[in-house]
C-alpha cells in the first residue's frame, strides 16, 4: 500500500501527543513507564540507569503486558495461596495496581480505545495512519503498559469478524470503556508453537460447554475477566480439526487455577491456567470452526502495534548505545560498533517493512518475516547489552541477596532469550514461509 502520513494524521498526532503529556503529568504521572527522576545523560551510570528504570517501559513482543507489577503479582500469588488453603474463594481478583485500572477506564472514557474497529463499534474511528500515529505517540510517552490491549487488538476485532450480535453487544462495550480484561488460552504445555497439537478439551453442558485442561504463557491472566480459549470439542479429532474458539469466565474458584511462572529474569510475566470442568458461555464462529476464528486472530498480533513495539526498541538500543559509551567501548573496539550500527540499520529496516506489509491481505508469509525479524534482532541486542558492560555485566545493582536484583540491562538480556521461542518459534515461522510461500514440500507428520 502506499503509505504516507497526511496533513489531518499531522492534526491527530498532535491531538494524541497534547492529551497523553497532559496526563501523564498530571492525574497519572506516577503511572508513566520512565521514572521522573531518571536521567537520559550519557554519563549516567549504567547500574544507576537499571535502579532507576522501571520495569513498565517497552520491551518485546508483549511489552503492553509488562506492567512492572511483579513485586505486587508475587504478593497477590502468596495472598492467592493463603486463601486457598484456609478455604476462602479466590475469585479473578484483579492483581493491578488502582491507577493502572483508572488509566484503562480513562483511556475508554477519552475515546481512545476501539480506533481500529469498524464503524458500528468502538469509541472513535481512525484511519490506519492515525492508529499508527496512536501506537507511536503512546508508545513515545512511555505511557502505562496497557492492561486491556488483548481484548482491544485481538479479541474484539475477532468478535466483529466472527462473533454474533449478542456476543458484540455484550463484550464490546466493557472493552472499549477500559473495564473488562481479557486473557488469551492458547498454547499448552505440549503444544506451544505447534497450536494444533491442543489436549484441552470442551464438553457440551445443555448450552454451555465445560473446559479441562492447561494453559501456558498466558499473559494478564491474573487480570482478566476472561478468556478466550482453544479447545477440542469433537472427541476423537485431531490437529486442526474439531477445535472451538470459546468464551470463558475467569472468575470461576475451584475451576480456574491460575499459577504464575518465574523466569529467570526474577520476574513473573506469564502464568498457567488450569481448568476443571471451566464453564464456557458460548463459541465464536460456530463449533468446529476454532482453527480459522484462532488463525484469523493471530493474524491481528501482527499490526499496528508492531510499530509501538519499534519504538521501544529504539529507547533500548539508545539505552546500549549509552551504556557502550560511558563504558569506553565505542573507542577502542571497532567490530562492537559496527554490531551497533548494524543493529540501528536493521531496526530502520524493520520500520519499512512494517510500513509495507501494513493493511494489506493475502500475504501468509508477511507475519512469519515479521516474527522472524523482530526476534532476532531483540536477542541480539540483549547480547549486546551485556557485552558492552564487559565483566561489569556480570554484577548486580545492588549488594548480593538470595533474590538477587538486575538492572534494565541484565533484565534484557535474560528476556530476550525466549523472543525467538514465544508467539511462535523461529523453526515454525520458517517452515511456514517454505510450505505457504515458497511451495516447498510439506514436512512427514
Amino acid at each position: 500500500m502506499d503509505f504516507a502520513f497526511g496533513p489531518d494524521d499531522t492534526a491527530f498526532r498532535h491531538e494524541a501527543r497534547s492529551w497523553l503529556e497532559d496526563r501523564l503529568t498530571g492525574a497519572f504521572a506516577g503511572t508513566a513507564g520512565q521514572d521522573p527522576q531518571e536521567q537520559d545523560s550519557q554519563e549516567q551510570d549504567p547500574q544507576e540507569q537499571g535502579r532507576q528504570s522501571r520495569q513498565g517501559g517497552q520491551g518485546g513482543q508483549g511489552w503492553e503486558n509488562r506492567g512492572g507489577q511483579d513485586r505486587q503479582h508475587r504478593q497477590s500469588w502468596q495472598d492467592r495461596q493463603d486463601r486457598q488453603e484456609q478455604g476462602e474463594p479466590t475469585g479473578d481478583g484483579l492483581t493491578a495496581a488502582p491507577d493502572r485500572l483508572a488509566w484503562e477506564r480513562e483511556l475508554g472514557s477519552a475515546g481512545w480505545i476501539g480506533l481500529g474497529w469498524d464503524a458500528d463499534h468502538g469509541n472513535r474511528r481512525a484511519t490506519l495512519t492515525q492508529q499508527v500515529v496512536w501506537a507511536e505517540e503512546y508508545a513515545r510517552a512511555r505511557a502505562p503498559a496497557r492492561l486491556g490491549h488483548i481484548g482491544e487488538n485481538l479479541l474484539a476485532p475477532t468478535l466483529i469478524a466472527h462473533g454474533d450480535k449478542e456476543q458484540q453487544a455484550r463484550h464490546l462495550p466493557g472493552i472499549a470503556r477500559g473495564e473488562e480484561f481479557w486473557c488469551q488460552g492458547y498454547s499448552e504445555p505440549g503444544a506451544g508453537s505447534d497450536l494444533a497439537s491442543i489436549r484441552t478439551t470442551a464438553v457440551a453442558d445443555g448450552h454451555r460447554y465445560r473446559v479441562t485442561g492447561q494453559k501456558i504463557w498466558t499473559s494478564l491472566a491474573r487480570e482478566a475477566h476472561w478468556c478466550f480459549v482453544l479447545a477440542r470439542t469433537e472427541p476423537g479429532s485431531t490437529r486442526h480439526r474439531g477445535l472451538s474458539f470459546l468464551l470463558v469466565p475467569m472468575d470461576q474458584p475451584g475451576r480456574i487455577d491460575v499459577r504464575p511462572i518465574r523466569q529467570m529474569s526474577g520476574t513473573s510475566d506469564f502464568n498457567e491456567v488450569f481448568l476443571d470442568g471451566a464453564e464456557a458461555v458460548g463459541t465464536v464462529g460456530g463449533e468446529g470452526n476454532g482453527w480459522r476464528v484462532a488463525m484469523g486472530l493471530l493474524a491481528l498480533e501482527r499490526g499496528v502495534s508492531t510499530l509501538a513495539q519499534q519504538i521501544g526498541f529504539e529507547e533500548e538500543l539508545g539505552r546500549v548505545v549509552r551504556a557502550a559509551a560511558a563504558g569506553g567501548a565505542l573507542g577502542h573496539d571497532p567490530v562492537l560498533r559496527d554490531r551497533l550500527v548494524r543493529q540501528w540499520a536493521e531496526l530502520r529496516i524493520m520500520r519499512w517493512n512494517a510500513l509495507r506489509t501494513l493493511g494489506a491481505s493475502g500475504d501468509p508469509g508477511a507475519p512469519s518475516v515479521a516474527k522472524l525479524l523482530w526476534g532476532g534482532w531483540h536477542r541480539r541486542l540483549g547480547e549486546l547489552a551485556v557485552q558492552v558492560r564487559g565483566a561489569a555485566a556480570a554484577a548486580g545493582p545492588g549488594p548480593w541477596t538470595p533474590s538477587y536484583e538486575l538492572d534494565a540491562l541484565q533484565r534484557l538480556f535474560l528476556f530476550t532469550r525466549a523472543d525467538t521461542i514465544y508467539g511462535g518459534s523461529d523453526e515454525i515461522q520458517r517452515t511456514i514461509i517454505a510450505e505457504r510461500v515458497l511451495g516447498l514440500p510439506r514436512e512427514p507428520r
